[in-house]
């Protein structure tokens, strides 16, 4: 009577016998009526008859498919004696609580979840039975309210299921205990699970009780056809599969596809060769012409779908594509030894789809190719295999010939294919020796272009090694000019005179009068980082000019009280002779006193002063910086200013371009000076 039960609220399917499953089942329980009221031999006699409607009966049962799981949005059903479940995710792995639960059996099903507000969807059903233990004091204490016991008991159990390739994925359920309503400490807890995606079709699935592994389930879930073939799935969003129709366009060469019902939205494609070939994902309208083949086949897909895939191979009669075969037919030809006596000829013939035919060996005259008899080769489809390129290849070989005769290979396709080859053995040898013969004449002629280009250069590094020495190479580099913060006129043109004499001397040269704009808009600070990130990569000097009012602004700045107190805001007479380069001179301050504290001291500021008058004591935020005074120095602020120059500040000693003398003092190369009009 349990197997009858099975139909019950459910239409079943039609048999292939042609009668319909309630037809069985009416049948059968006739049968079983006649059967319980026959006896002695009659009664045997029916025994056969009797399984084979068993027989028919759970064929018929079968044939309705995956069971349909009515429900209304609830996770988590529970027996008596249970109450406020709950289910939630868990971590799979945090060690479940000690409450007092056991895992009895655990039973896992797949199932079409089915309610009135949506439609169905594939679940996982996962059936427990628990023992839950009595609680601490219940027996013998019947002063215990069922407030108070609803209130301190708690039960919950963990079940995990996990895909081979995924992390397990664990749904903890939590209940209240009455103990008053469990039957013999028993309960059960049924978890709905309605998450298709998480299930991949024909995939295997783990289930396990987090607090009892032995009682792991191994189930499959069910394939996609299984799924779509229910009656109630046909017309689903999952199950709905795009109809693609594909239209040769010879003028334009390439394969126009269309898919039925559909404005915009371009469903999920791939092209593979071979019903059987890897599936390479596909996102255009078009597909070259040039690129199908007769074996080209196209899977289509909803892009939010998750069961079923249409496959169609729509060009197998399409005679003029073989064309697109043989072009891309590729034979490897190669040579091994198989033993002291034998040699072999190893080949490789690949191609978009799976060849039938004949391969030999043949030995090339002075007309032909002539087959070497004893070694022909037979291709047929079952040892072919494709390759990271989406080709199908075969590879074998000639055993036990002789290579001496340099064996070339030769193929036929069946069903009217062109003959290919002769394919040949490259000696790669011969080849390998003219490359280095090429690399060899390159390096020679790149040594002779070079010595032509730098001739003057080479011959001035040779004639300073004879005298005991080395020439640099030397480069100008970039040069910031500061102006102090004055407001005389005539210091600011003798600053732009001095970044113009720069300019043309081939420096390039950035001075803070020329940057307003830029000032402005960036900001004191910022502007002169801007131009100390060019000096990092290109090399240069930041020249600061120094005047009386520059030190007394850098007495200012390195006093204590600078470094405690507010600086009053200029007004009155005060605010109209403030210098408009105050910021950036100020700006250049913090940048120096960086330096010092890094330990980088005149590696890229220096000081000019632009009158003969010595300096009786130079602050101490600016000592150890290179000091030059303008114009008895320009020869020696020119090479320290020159990348690849090295000097020691004032007077300082440089090997770039000049020579020491025994004299101390600096000794052009040429007798012509070059002025300025700095004072």
């Amino acid at each position: 009577m349990s197997a009858l039960k099975l139909f019950r609220g459910q239409k079943c399917l039609t048999c292939s016998t042609g009668l319909s499953c309630q037809s069985w089942k009416n049948t059968f329980e006739e049968n079983a009526v006649g059967q319980r009221s026959s006896g002695g031999f009659f009664g045997k006699m029916l025994l056969p008859r009797w399984n084979m409607w068993w027989i028919l009966l759970a064929f018929c049962t079968s044939a309705r498919g995956l069971e349909i799981y009515e429900h209304d949005n609830h996770e988590v059903t529970f027996s008596q004696g249970l109450s406020e479940c709950m289910m939630m995710n868990e971590l799979p792995l945090v060690l479940p609580e000690n409450d007092g639960v056991d895992v009895n059996n655990l039973i896992p099903k797949f199932k079409l979840c089915c309610s009135d507000k949506a439609p169905c969807v594939l679940c996982l059903v996962i059936n427990t039975e628990l023992y839950i233990h009595p609680a601490q004091g219940m027996e013998g204490e019947l002063h215990v309210t069922d407030d108070e016991e609803m209130r301190n008991s708690m039960a919950s159990v963990t079940v995990c299921f996990k895909t081979a390739p995924a992390m397990p994925t664990c749904k903890k359920v939590e209940c209240r205990i009455r103990h008053a309503d469990l039957i013999q400490n028993q309960a059960k807890i049924s978890m709905v699970i309605a998450e298709p995606a998480v299930f991949p079709p024909s995939s295997e699935v783990f289930v396990y009780p987090l607090q009892s592994l032995s009682l792991t389930q191994k189930i499959f879930v069910p394939s996609s056809d299984e799924v779509c073939s229910q009656n109630r799935m046909k017309h689903t969003k999952q199950c709905c599969v795009p109809a693609v129709n594909s239209v040769i366009n010879q003028t334009l060469k390439q394969v126009e596809l269309h898919f039925a019902g559909r404005n915009m939205k371009f469903p999920s494609m791939c092209i593979q060769y071979e019903q059987n070939g890897r599936c390479q994902e596909w996102q255009k309208m078009t597909i070259p012409l040039y690129a199908v083949t007769p074996c080209t086949c196209l899977q289509v897909w909803e892009k939010d779908g998750i069961f079923l895939r249409s496959q169609s191979c729509p060009f197998r009669e399409t005679d003029f594509l073989q064309g697109n075969i043989w072009q891309n037919v590729s034979v490897l030809v190669g040579q091994r030894q198989m033993s002291i006596e034998g040699q072999m000829l190893l080949w490789n013939i690949s191609a978009p789809c799976r060849l039938e035919g004949e391969v030999w060996p043949c030995q090339m005259t002075a007309s032909s190719c002539r087959e070497m008899e004893g070694f022909r080769q037979r291709l047929d489809n079952s040892e072919w295999r494709q390759n990271a390129n989406g080709l199908w290849e075969e590879m074998r070989a000639f055993e036990n010939i002789n290579l001496q005769l340099a064996p070339c290979v030769m193929v036929k396709v069946d069903g009217g294919g062109p003959l290919l080859g002769p394919f040949c053995y490259k000696n790669t040898d011969r080849w390998r020796l003219s490359l280095l013969v090429v690399a060899v004449m390159l390096l020679v002629w790149t040594v002779v272009i070079f010595y032509c280009l730098f001739h003057s250069f080479v011959k001035r590094w040779v004639r300073s090694c004879h005298h005991g020495g080395f020439v640099k190479i030397v480069r100008k580099g970039h040069v910031v000019l500061l102006s102090p913060p004055d407001v005389d006129d005539g210091v600011s043109e003798s600053v732009c005179r001095l970044g113009s004499g720069l300019c043309s001397q081939g420096f390039s040269v950035s001075v803070d009068q020329w940057s307003r704009k830029e000032q402005s808009r960036l900001g004191p600070l910022p502007w002169l980082h801007s131009q100390l990130l060019k000096l990092n990569s290109v090399g240069g000097k930041v020249v600061l000019i120094l005047t009386r009012k520059a030190l007394e602004k850098t007495e200012e700045f390195s006093s204590e009280s600078h470094w405690h107190k507010e600086l009053p805001q200029a007004t009155g007479e005060d605010a109209q002779i403030w210098s408009p380069y105050s910021d950036v001179f100020m700006a250049s301050l913090w940048c120096i006193q960086a330096d010092k504290q890094m330990g980088r001291t005149g590696e890229r500021f220096l000081l000019v002063k632009l009158d003969s008058s010595a300096v009786q004591r130079l602050p101490e935020l600016l000592q150890g910086l290179p000091l030059f005074h303008l114009p008895s120095q320009m020869e020696a602020l020119i090479s320290e200013l020159t990348v690849g120059g090295k000097s020691k500040g004032s007077g300082g000693r440089t090997w770039t371009m000049w020579k020491w003398s025994a004299s101390d003092r600096w000794t052009a190369k040429t007798e012509k000076r070059v002025h300025y009009g700095v004072s």
